[in-house]
Parts: C-alpha cells; structure tokens; sequence
C-alpha cells in the first residue's frame, strides 16, 4: 500500500519562508517521480513542481518558479518544497503526490498524501 505522508504546513506571514516536507512508502524506479499540487478555496488542484526520481530533473510551474525549490533525499524516500517569498495567494492546501511516468506530466501523479495547510497572512 503505498503511502504518502506530508509535513511542515503552517500559519507564516508574507515573505517568510516554510519548508514541507512528503515521506513516501512505494517502491521507486527509473520512471518513478513526485511532485508538489496546491488546492486554494474555490480553485482547482494546481501543479507547482516536480522531480523525476532518477536523475533529479526538475519542472516548476511559473507562478513558483524562482520562490520554491523542490529536492529530495532517495536515501529517505523524502521530497521536500523549500517556499520563499510567501505571499497571501499561496495561501492553499498543499498535497505531495507520487507516480510512474514523464515527472512534469500532471496525468504521471496518482497518489496522493492527505495534504497539508499552509496559510500566509499580509
């Protein structure tokens, strides 16, 4: 059973920076990546970042890219988002996902952890 277990959300003001956190029990291979979604009120789920688990490629969505950093730890099985610059709109809920196939293809991603809160106030 593969899960997903996030860390790190939590309440921050605008411009301070937060680190999440996602352990993953799932067997890992060359087509195995994660990635970062975020879910605001009202809105659909969006993809932030991702990184394709061999060879640590990488891919950003632009309202991220140059704020956040996606990086992992394969020893742990561990990916992390490291966000700076938070801003009121990032304001969502943030899930980690996992899946086989092309690591910035939001279709890839097909576990889900249960998502974690994380608000910026201004």
């Amino acid at each position: 059973q593969v899960q997903l277990v996030e860390s790190g959300g939590g309440l921050v003001q605008a411009g301070d920076s937060l680190r999440l956190s996602c352990a993953a029990s799932v067997r890992t291979n060359s087509n195995y990546a994660m990635g970062w979604f975020r879910q605001a009120p009202g809105k659909g789920r969006e993809l932030l970042a991702t990184i394709r688990w061999s060879g640590g490629n990488t891919y950003y969505a632009s309202a991220v890219k140059g704020r956040f950093t996606i990086s992992r730890d394969n020893a742990k099985n561990t990916v992390y988002l490291q966000m700076n610059s938070l801003k009121p709109e990032d304001t969502a809920v943030y899930y980690c996902a996992a899946g086989y196939g092309l690591w910035y293809a939001r279709a890839t991603y097909e576990y889900w952890g249960q998502g974690t809160q994380v608000t910026v106030s201004s």
